[in-house]
């Protein structure tokens, strides 16, 4: 092989290395093996090497084929092969976490290219603008690219995919969306499958960050299916997708994909995605609730990063190590002094958002410890820092700060300024997980200020201010609370109790047709622990599974640990529990004191108000869904025909249900149950052609009135804030359902229809939802299902209110 011929040869085997890798690099092998193979040919092989390692996902080798490429073809005197390698070194090094390193190689490499490979850089240049936040320039430089490329479909394909992802970013998406879908056309049209596979692997991080989260998970299923066989690919996907949804304050859907990217990426031997994706995966076991996991998570990507001299990163890594450890155990002046350190350290890498969460948690731990000085220290460091604008930091340092100097009336008022802050940021959000974790921000302000009405030892500042965190957690845009007197008003004879929790311990506020009462109750840890013991138990004596366990007993102990107290001032009148926390999964109707009585359980005190305004729009339309798999289902759905003539059949499929749920006042589904604790809103019903989700739900414009879920644990529910319950009754309650009557417990078949029975009969003849639930109860023995939200008859809504505040939605 000549010269000329070698130099040949491995320009064919650069075209080939971005569609064809494999044979790539056996034509640049097969060059370098030549022994006319020198200077020129030799560098040219090199970088087709490079492309092509690129593409087959090893980024350190491609890496080092591009530094040989380089010194080649300056030690051979040619200076426009050494940019050009240059230039796909800039994507190589961004992708490998360097992305000032991938600038300056840039600019080294321009002053030697043609204005085609100038517009070619420009794309490579956005890959590392991206990964610096610098959208805007990203998409610049795709702009000037896109004019100068011609038919170069390969680089038109990546200009495409990089700007989609920069305007995605920008929060453009409709172009984004533009551009993704061009870049698939482009990369079909030319073989070019990776990069098909890329463009489709970016449309579930586009509809995530756009915040329709049901087009996310579709397109996440319809991509997951397009990347078989690229198992490294995939995880990439599953680490974009998952960084959208920590974006979106999703964390347990996040910590579903990162659990199943990590080990994908460790298998392809990925070192770098892989340490990124164990700081994402660290991030959302902790936000999900699990320090124990995120440290290990957290010291592991630390360890990974500090060795491939990411060091901008390593002070992510250290900020959830130090909030594990805060979550473990006792704070410490070493805590302390690490989180203080850490923060100078993310200030310094440019995360000083972060930063000042940091320190803001970093003075409250010295308040703990008794270190007051540190304390005002950091948090008048914190009120100075006026380029963060306001925001719940800066406000919860002015609380502290207030709350030091004695001046309670300011803190309250520092506090409800942040939470107005949170509240108008979450307002818009439609989907009831993405907002109740968006205002998660503002939970440690909520609680601060929950800690100082709880010091006043007022009942009606405890009410109102766990209210005012309940309304913005869902959806109101101020932090408002209902007036007590227009609250007694509406319970009429009945009691309203509402829990709320500090640090551990477990408060009720009680709202009686007498007066308001506060009472503190213990540890709230006892009472979630004996929850989950008593569902165990219920799960058992349902399914008979082995001895009966001792329900009797494990419900006797709930009543005491949170009615002890209150149980002189609730007679046998119809009762509105408010729970908090871990308390929204207790069926309180097994509880001894609840035999018979109406039990309605709200997500809060004005939530329960509105759902008792809901007007009845619609003329009574019964429907009713039977799933796949249950014995006794066709005969509930004959059964709430006989009871309800009119009823009308729904397919047990999808879309005809929910189309049926749009028409309907009352809907009955009877069908197998699924509830998922990680992501609650992914729990849903069976039918016959799949899952119905909660996320499906979140498409309806009006939802029924009153809807049973005669299904397994439907009435389950994982609340990352209070006021928030997220799971199936939840969702449908949150889109304006009045109540939901689901179980919060596996119920077997023939029990399930046994109690159905009796509820629709008494539902037919006019008892309100609440009323026939106790009485079917009690005639059946059969225990489990909970009425939710607004349980009593309908009423005509007042023409005004009479309270000291509007009430939330």
């Amino acid at each position: 092989m000549g010269r000329h011929d070698a130099i040949a040869a491995a320009e064919r085997a650069l075209e080939l290395s971005g569609s064809d890798p494999a044979r790539a690099r056996a034509a640049a092998h097969a060059v370098l093996r030549s022994a006319a193979t020198a200077g020129e040919a030799a560098a040219i092989a090199h970088r087709a090497l490079a492309v092509a390692a690129r593409e087959l996902g090893d980024l350190p080798l491609a890496e080092e084929h591009l530094h040989r490429a380089v010194s080649i073809a300056l030690s051979a005197g040619l200076p426009r092969r050494a940019a050009q390698a240059r230039l796909s070194l800039v994507h190589v090094s961004a992708e490998l976490g360097r992305p000032r390193q991938a600038l300056a190689v840039a600019e080294a490499a321009e002053p030697h290219l043609s204005p085609v490979e100038v517009a070619k850089l420009g794309v490579h240049r956005a890959v590392a603008l991206v990964r610096l936040g610098r959208y805007a320039e990203a998409a610049d430089h795709c702009d000037r690219a896109v004019g100068l490329l011609g038919d170069d479909t390969r680089f038109l394909a990546g200009a495409m995919l990089n700007r989609g992802l920069a305007r995605v970013f920008l929060g453009e998406f409709d172009t984004a969306e533009a551009d993704l879908t061009r870049c698939a056309e482009l990369a079909a049209e030319a073989g070019l499958d990776h990069v098909l596979v890329l463009a489709e692997g970016n449309l579930p991080f586009l509809a995530a960050r756009r915040g329709d989260l049901p087009a996310a998970f579709s397109a996440y299923r319809r991509a997951e299916s397009s990347l078989f066989g690229y198992p490294e690919r995939l995880a990439a996907m599953r680490c974009d997708l998952a960084e959208a949804l920590i974006a979106a304050h999703l964390p347990g859907e996040a910590r579903t994909l990162l659990d199943l990217a990590v080990p994908e990426l460790a298998a392809a031997g990925a070192e770098v995605a892989l340490a990124e994706a164990r700081l994402l995966l660290a991030r959302a076991e902790l936000r999900a609730g699990d320090p124990h996991r995120a440290g290990q998570s957290a010291r592991r990507a630390a360890a990974d990063l500090a060795a491939q001299g990411r060091t901008a990163l390593v002070p992510l890594a250290t900020e959830i190590l130090l909030r594990a450890r805060l979550a473990l155990g006792p704070p410490d002046g070493g805590l302390l002094a690490g989180m203080l350190s850490c923060a100078d350290a993310l200030g310094g890498a440019g995360h000083r958002e972060v930063s000042a969460a940091l320190r803001l948690t970093a003075a409250e731990t010295a308040l703990r410890i008794g270190d007051r000085e540190s304390a005002r220290d950091q948090l008048t460091r914190l009120t100075r820092l006026t380029r963060l604008g306001p925001g719940t930091v800066s406000r919860h340092a002015t609380a502290l700060l207030r709350e030091l100097a004695g001046d309670r009336r300011g803190a309250f008022a520092a506090v409800r300024a942040g939470l107005a802050e949170a509240g108008a940021k979450a307002a818009g959000v439609g989907d009831p997980a993405v907002r109740a974790h968006a205002v998660r921000t503002g939970e440690p302000l909520a609680g601060f200020g929950l800690a100082l009405a709880l010091r006043t030892g007022r009942a009606r500042t405890l009410l109102a201010w766990a209210e005012r965190w309940r309304s913005v957690v869902g959806g109101a845009a101020r932090p408002v609370a209902p007036g007590v007197d227009e609250l007694r008003a509406a319970l009429g004879d009945a009691v309203l109790v509402e829990f709320a929790r500090h640090d551990d311990e477990l408060v009720a506020v009680a709202v009686t047709p007498e007066r308001v009462l506060l009472r503190r109750l213990g540890s709230f840890t006892a009472a979630a622990e004996a929850t989950v013991r008593l569902r165990y138990g219920l799960r058992r004596a349902h399914l008979r599974d082995g001895r009966r366990p001792g329900v009797a007993g494990e419900a006797s102990l709930l009543e005491r640990l949170l009615f002890g107290p209150l149980l002189g001032r609730l007679g046998d009148r119809p009762l509105v529990v408010v729970p908090t926390g871990a308390l929204h999964t207790l069926p309180w109707p097994v509880l001894p004191m609840n035999t018979g009585r109406q039990v309605s359980v709200a997500s809060g005190a004005a939530a329960w108000l509105a759902g008792r305004r809901a007007r009845t729009t619609r003329n009574g339309r019964v429907v009713a869904v039977t799933g796949p798999g249950l014995r006794c289902a066709e005969a509930e759905a004959d059964m709430v025909g006989d009871l309800h003539p009119g009823t009308e059949r729904v397919a047990a499929l999808r879309p005809a249900v929910i189309a049926a749920l749009e028409r309907a006042e009352v809907a009955h589904l009877a069908a197998h149950g699924t509830f998922c604790p990680r992501s609650p809103l992914l729990s849903g019903i069976d039918l016959d052609d799949g899952r119905l989700m909660a996320y499906d739900l979140l498409r309806l414009r009006t939802p029924p009135r009153l809807v049973v879920l005669s299904a397994c644990e439907a009435g389950m529910a994982h609340a990352p804030a209070d006021g928030a319950p997220l799971g199936l009754a939840g969702t449908f309650l949150s889109l304006g359902t009045q109540c939901v009557v689901a179980s919060l417990v596996p119920v077997r078949d023939e029990e399930t229809l046994t109690l159905m029975t009796v509820f629709h009969e008494l539902l037919a003849t006019g008892h309100s939802p609440a009323e026939a639930l106790a009485t079917a109860s009690v005639k059946t023995e059969v225990a489990g299902f909970v009425c939710f939200g607004y349980g009593g008859p309908p009423v005509d809504p007042p023409t005004a209110t009479d309270g000291t505040e509007p009430v939330a939605r």
